[in-house]
């Protein structure tokens, strides 16, 4: 065979050697022609998460389409199929059309987010010269003299959720027999700004709060160990280190979860085993919140600079979704 027909003959058969592979990565990734759409929610966290995922999906050969949902309706819209994906559903704040949906089978769990998520007592670091004895909370009982204001003394302050979020904080400092008062704030930027000022000023806060959250990027705190959480907690005054009452605990972490339309995996195969694999680290998002709610940076232009910057956190996730 000449040296010219033995170059068009591999020539040839590296040609269907390369359309053999296209096809079969073309059936492994799915429907690529048609978007997939993924659900924007309310808060910032939120937004990082999904266009980390959406950029990430892009990467593989997808489109994507950001379609804004609120957190209950989009549980609808995932069950017919208007929106393909949500990738940080709070299981302590779903409701109950969450659960409603899934025993229809429209839903899936795609699996946890393992978003490092925490709610309870924090304060800043230097609360620790004033109450020595943090981050356990029985140092609580002997500084509350340092703690107190004029409208809680002789007790100390404890800066609760605005009243319309509940009173867990005022539970909580009964069923630990603290001499302590809930104080509610306004909003939550008053809690922002109060655990701002403090920290500036070096004034003496415990609040309750929850993480993630773009202020604890920029506040240095700590969280008061509370007795870990059991349901029991809530009902049955025997359990936990106070016999007679109930709440005698902290809060239990919440739970976040992605969520997809059950057509799904069958459809975008390749990009659903990307979504099971994919994980958002607290303080990464944190950071990320930091910069777009506080320092005006743009969302896209946020998560594009993560994305740069992060290859070794997704590309095994895309590698393990693709070979």
């Amino acid at each position: 065979m000449s040296y010219l027909k033995q170059l068009t003959r591999a020539a040839i058969l590296g040609g269907a050697a390369m359309l053999t592979a296209t096809s079969a990565q073309a059936a492994e990734l799915g429907a690529t022609g048609e978007p997939i759409k993924l659900a924007i929610n309310e808060w910032t966290g939120q937004h990082v998460t999904t266009h980390i995922a959406g950029q990430v999906l892009e990467k593989m050969g997808y489109s994507v389409e950001y379609v804004t949902a609120g957190n209950y309706p989009q549980h609808s819209a995932l069950a017919d199929g208007t929106i393909h994906a949500t990738l940080e559903v709070w299981l302590n704040n779903a409701g109950d059309i969450y659960p409603k949906m899934k025993e229809t089978g429209n839903l899936v769990d795609i699996g946890p987010l393992n978003l490092e998520t925490r709610e309870g007592w924090v304060y800043p670091v230097h609360m620790k010269d004033i109450c020595p004895g943090l981050p356990d909370w029985e140092a609580l009982k002997d500084c509350a003299e340092a703690m107190a204001t004029p409208e809680t003394f002789p007790d100390g302050r404890i800066l609760s959720y605005p009243a319309d979020w509940g009173n867990r904080s005022a539970q909580m400092i009964q069923g630990l027999d603290l001499p302590y008062a809930a104080v509610p704030a306004g909003s939550e930027g008053a809690l922002v700004a109060e655990l701002k000022a403090a920290a500036t000023a070096q004034k003496p806060l415990v609040m309750m709060f929850w993480a993630p959250h773009w202020v604890l990027a920029e506040v240095d705190v700590e969280w008061v160990e509370l007795p870990a959480y059991d349901p029991a907690c809530e009902t049955d005054a025997s359990w936990g280190p106070n016999p007679n009452e109930v709440m005698d605990c902290g809060v239990s972490p919440p739970d976040t979860m992605k969520v997809a339309w059950s057509g799904f995996a069958d459809k975008w195969p390749a990009a659903y085993a990307f979504l099971e694999q994919m994980t958002m680290s607290a303080a990464e998002q944190q950071k990320m919140m930091l910069a777009i709610d506080q320092k005006g940076e743009k969302l896209e232009d946020v998560v594009s600079a993560w994305v740069a910057a992060n290859e070794a956190t997704w590309k095994p996730w895309m590698d393990a979704a693709m070979n």
